[in-house]
């Protein structure tokens, strides 16, 4: 027996030591990290698999990805048939799916009541382990809540739910979108974790206005870029365009109103991925700055404002200096490639005893700068401060005419 007990303890003061000489160290450095929270598949309204889709953006670099379905997690048992499969994208889109993942993975059956061929559409549980990977690639569970009032659109992003939430209605767009972000932020404190609302494409339908945006207090993020063709981005003569509509947003929330600013994410909102007009992967994205790639991590970060939006621009790093006031950026430059900073503001009215926003001076030019970095410092005069960084090159994918590639920081110096 007492050899025995000798054995047991020399075995159990030996394994633990191999056991953590084996396992690498985690990587806790700041890092920048690629994502892209709008995404869509034949959960709802895309043309492609969920797994498809995971994998086309793993494959090019993207660290994280929120599947976004309308109404719907991507959970539970779901068969689509192959003829609306087919019909929404090519006759090979089967075939692709066989050979990537094997046909061991492509589940079909026939309809035991209509008897048309269908395949069953695999949940977020099931195909995420063929695809994650610690510090390198994962899924985050998502939707797009897709409302209506005043006949008219109102979508809302939820990420890092538990479970689908219902849209919530409402008797105005407002009350709406109040209503909807009452309960993702319930939703949020009744499972304890980390969930991030943004408002997605506010001119899609003409759906929202500034002001809208500016009285939901509860809203910290809404989409400054959005890759779909038709959310229009560009405003017309008769409505703003998104950049223009973020800062009469701000210059409400950080003026007279004395709130925090509305940040901008940039998105696909994709749906197709067959090469056909529409809205296509890889258009827009964010980078969040954090030690860990971890759903949670990653919305706090966010909701630090710790993060970018981009179109193509890539940043080496953005700070704002609070003893000096000042706004840093610096750009990752491409070799060839120009770029200018354009500094944007909007400025007090003096004459104003509430703080608010000079009408005529919201979100103008203060700074342009040339180069691979800029900094603007604050004359005290600004409600806040943030940057737009354009590239001389295009964009890749266009989804809007003459687009060049950009980069977006969010606003700061407005505490």
């Amino acid at each position: 027996m007492s050899r025995l007990f000798c054995f047991i303890i020399a075995t159990l003061g030996v394994f633990p030591m191999i056991a953590t000489a084996a396992e690498p160290a985690m990587d806790d450095q700041v890092r920048w990290w690629k994502g892209n929270l709008h995404t869509h598949s034949l959960w709802s309204d895309g043309d492609e698999f969920p797994e498809m889709i995971a994998d086309w953006y793993r494959q090019r670099g993207y660290q994280f990805l929120a599947l976004t379905d309308h109404n719907v997690l991507s959970e539970g048992m779901r068969w689509m048939s192959v003829t609306k499969i087919v019909a929404r994208s090519d006759d090979g889109v089967v075939d692709r799916y066989r050979d990537r993942f094997g046909e061991h993975w492509v589940e079909s059956r026939k309809n035991p009541d209509s008897g048309d061929q269908e395949i069953r559409l695999k949940p977020l549980d099931e195909f995420r382990h063929l695809l994650e990977e610690r510090g390198r690639f994962i899924m985050i569970p998502a939707e797009e809540i897709s409302d209506r009032s005043e006949g008219k659109p109102v979508h809302i992003n939820a990420t890092n739910l538990a479970e689908v939430i219902a849209p919530a209605g409402g008797a105005t767009v407002r009350e709406a979108m109040q209503n909807n972000l009452r309960i993702i932020l319930e939703h949020e404190k009744a499972h304890g974790r980390e969930v991030l609302p943004h408002i997605n494409h506010p001119n899609f339908g003409w759906a929202m206005t500034a002001e809208d945006l500016a009285a939901v207090a509860s809203e910290r993020f809404f989409e400054v870029y959005n890759g779909h063709p038709g959310v229009n981005h560009l405003g017309d003569k008769d409505h703003p365009g998104i950049e223009q509509m973020w800062d009469q947003i701000n210059a409400i929330r950080c003026g007279a109103a004395g709130i925090a600013p509305i940040m901008g994410l940039a998105t696909d909102d994709s749906h197709e991925y067959h090469g056909k007009p529409g809205s296509r992967p890889g258009r827009g994205w964010v980078m969040v700055r954090s030690r860990f790639l971890t759903p949670e991590h990653l919305i706090q970060a966010m909701k630090r404002g710790d993060f970018y939006a981009s179109s193509g621009v890539s940043l080496a790093d953005v700070s704002f200096d609070e003893s000096t006031r000042t706004l840093s950026v610096e750009i990752q430059a491409e070799i060839g490639a120009r770029y200018r900073t354009d500094f944007i503001a909007t400025l007090k009215d003096d004459s104003a005893e509430d703080g608010a926003a000079d009408l005529h001076k919201i979100g103008v030019v203060v700074d342009s700068q040339e180069g691979a970095s800029a900094k603007y410092q604050m004359t005290g005069n600004e409600l806040y401060v943030r940057a737009v960084v354009t590239s001389d090159r295009p964009h890749v994918d266009p989804s809007f005419p003459d687009q060049l590639q950009q980069a977006w920081t969010q606003p700061v110096g407005w505490k």
